[in-house]
């Protein structure tokens, strides 16, 4: 079962506060260094994430679904000797994760895939760094009148200046963000790619704790 990117309806109103954690981890990528911050409030996703790294877990693997704007998609252990016609997305550990829902999809946030569970648990291992773009007070309004989210007028003004994807909000788990890097993030997510958003270049990774 392939883990994506869906779209949901519920009611939330979403968190604003601050990460309290300084656990850094590196993504070193064959096209640069992506450093994020994992977030305290979101501890099951972090410690997750700390375990898989200690394992060795991500060390090889592709960034298998690249779409400008949106997301770069990685963390399929199948994608480790995938042939380059493969179709990726459905690999994973034997768990999901509980989800931990509450902040939103800015620019460079860091995030968790899933399929379409209908508690919305996470991949175990399939991550994702929301790309975007700015977002008008109209696209918001929109989201927060589909999806019964109020945002406040701090979330509001950072989705107008940085971007993020506000239609993920309330259904996916956000559990860090990009500290250094974003550019490397952006241009991954606009290299070629097939029909499939896989890249025609493979852009492998391995990841440490800092």
């Amino acid at each position: 079962m392939k883990y994506s990117i869906l779209f949901f309806l519920t009611v939330i109103v979403l968190s604003c506060s601050e990460p309290k954690g300084e656990k850094h981890a590196i993504i070193s990528t064959s096209m640069g260094d992506i450093e994020v911050l994992l977030y305290d409030q979101t501890p099951l996703h972090r410690d997750n994430f700390i375990k898989l790294i200690k394992e060795k877990y991500y060390d090889g693997l592709l960034f298998h679904r690249v779409m400008p704007g949106f997301v770069i998609q990685g963390g399929d252990p199948e994608s480790r000797t995938a042939t380059a016609d493969a179709f990726l997305g459905g690999g994973g550990p034997d768990y999901q994760i509980t989800a931990e829902i509450g902040s939103p999809h800015f620019k460079g946030t860091l995030a968790a895939a899933r399929n379409q569970n209908p508690e919305k648990k996470s991949s175990g291992s399939q991550f994702y760094i929301t790309i975007g773009r700015p977002v008008t007070d109209m696209e918001l309004d929109q989201v927060e009148q589909s999806k019964s989210i109020k945002y406040n007028p701090q979330q509001r003004e950072k989705y107008k200046k940085i971007g993020g994807l506000p239609s993920l909000d309330n259904d996916y788990t956000v559990f860090g963000e990009v500290v250094s890097g974003m550019d490397i993030a952006e241009k991954i997510a606009n290299m070629p790619a097939n029909p499939a958003n896989r890249p025609l270049d493979n852009v492998t990774m391995k990841i440490r704790l800092k």
